[in-house]
């Protein structure tokens, strides 16, 4: 027995590498109450003192926080005190074509971050036909050829450049609209009718069925890729049903069961995408704000609220019908479509979690030009609200500095 108590004395001990601390605001060194302190599995809470414990067998802790840069740990530290960057992102979206280390497109957009207040990029990781931008480590959708027409041949590169020059990156991956996986898995992909037909929308492009869990695990898995390079937020979008009645699928399509379904999949989302810190947000329609019920697509405010981190929603003045607003043409208001659109759902949400998508191209209906009026119009609108900053959509991703202040 004593041989055996000195054997296990002499065993390195089992280190359960808790930790405990304060959050404290960078700048002001004020306390951050209400923070989420994760490994893989657990979450907790800082109090309102900004005090938290973990207790874990993992060895690094992620921190979020809305309005903060997301702050990782070595369990190891000796550090009591744990100082978060606030930030309120001012993203430039970058085309699937312009993510190329090599780019012009790309050149302008950093130039353009290091020289005005725009402060983040948000590029396409897997677009809309299901093509990858980069070259992934997710079998299922390389056996595709989703890697095949990548524009980006080394993403470390280029996340290299992004954290040289401080830039906050977003990824936005398309969800249920994806031309690859559906043709490549026509048992679930969404059907025109009873005959088996795969469904096409306007642009010739097919969608999987979102109350299929395949699906599901298909998108996060993408983004679980993204997170693994580095990425500090993972963007959703097309995260909804498609708005056309008469489709077929694999469960009863009602607005509770769409409602659920779009929750499960951020749930799932959250969880798997846990161990990397990343934040999530979704991109919602505009008129989202003011519909009492999910426009048949499974999206509310309130229920993306309670599975995703920051709601994005698009609102476009020109996406708004003539008579919104009571204006004949809403596309000349922009200041009032932004204002309007987020003081209605002031004391719904934080204001802190929505980041809206701007206008940054033509009104086409009307031909009118969205210059620096327009542009700094809708930016106006959103610091007053106190949004989380905001994201301008060029198609082009063509920006031009002197529209955007320093």
């Amino acid at each position: 027995m004593k041989k055996l108590f000195l054997l296990l004395s002499l065993l390195p001990s089992i280190s359960f590498a808790d930790l405990s601390g304060i959050l404290l605001d960078a700048p002001t060194h004020r306390p951050i109450s209400n923070a989420t302190i994760t490994d893989a599995k657990k979450v907790v809470t800082s109090d309102n003192n900004g005090s938290f414990e973990i207790k874990s067998k993992e060895n690094m802790y992620h921190i979020k926080q809305y309005g903060y840069r997301p702050f990782t740990i070595d369990a190891n530290t000796t550090q009591k005190k744990f100082y978060l960057e606030p930030i309120k992102v001012k993203a430039l979206y970058l085309t699937f074509w312009g993510a190329s280390n090599n780019s012009k497109t790309l050149k302008r957009v950093v130039n353009l971050i290091k020289n005005t207040e725009a402060n983040a990029i948000i590029v396409d990781i897997k677009n809309e036909y299901g093509s990858t931008s980069f070259w992934t480590g997710f079998k299922q959708a390389n056996s595709y050829g989703a890697h095949k027409k990548r524009t980006n041949r080394n993403i470390k590169e280029f996340m290299k450049t992004m954290k040289e020059n401080d830039i906050y990156t977003i990824a936005r991956i398309v969800t249920f609209k994806d031309e690859l996986q559906a043709s490549h898995n026509k048992e679930y992909a969404i059907k025109k009718d009873d005959t088996g037909k795969i469904w096409r929308n306007h642009d010739n492009m097919a969608w999987v069925d979102p109350f299929d869990v395949r699906s599901h695990n298909y998108t996060i898995s993408i983004a679980e890729e993204a997170a693994k390079v580095g990425f500090d937020e993972i963007n959703f979008d097309y995260i909804r049903f498609p708005a056309k009645k008469g489709l077929r699928f694999s469960k009863k399509n009602t607005q509770k069961s769409r409602i659920a379904t779009i929750g499960k999949f951020l749930d799932t989302a959250q969880a798997r995408l846990r161990k990397y810190g990343v934040f999530i947000s979704v991109d919602i329609y505009g008129n989202t704000l003011w519909s009492k019920d999910d426009n048949n697509i499974g999206q509310t405010l309130e229920s993306l609220a309670e599975h995703a981190d920051y709601i994005a929603p698009m609102l476009y003045p020109s996406g708004f019908a003539s008579g919104s607003f009571h204006f004949k043409r809403p596309a000349d208001h922009p200041y009032a479509v932004i204002y309007r659109s987020l003081k209605h759902i002031e004391g719904r949400i934080d204001l802190a979690r929505i980041r809206p998508w701007l206008q940054y191209f033509r009104d086409y209906t009307h031909k009118r030009e969205y210059q620096k009026f327009e542009i700094q119009e809708q930016i106006r609108a959103t610091q007053k609200m106190g949004t989380n900053g905001w994201m301008l959509w060029s198609p082009s991703s063509k920006y031009h500095a002197q529209y955007l202040t320093k």
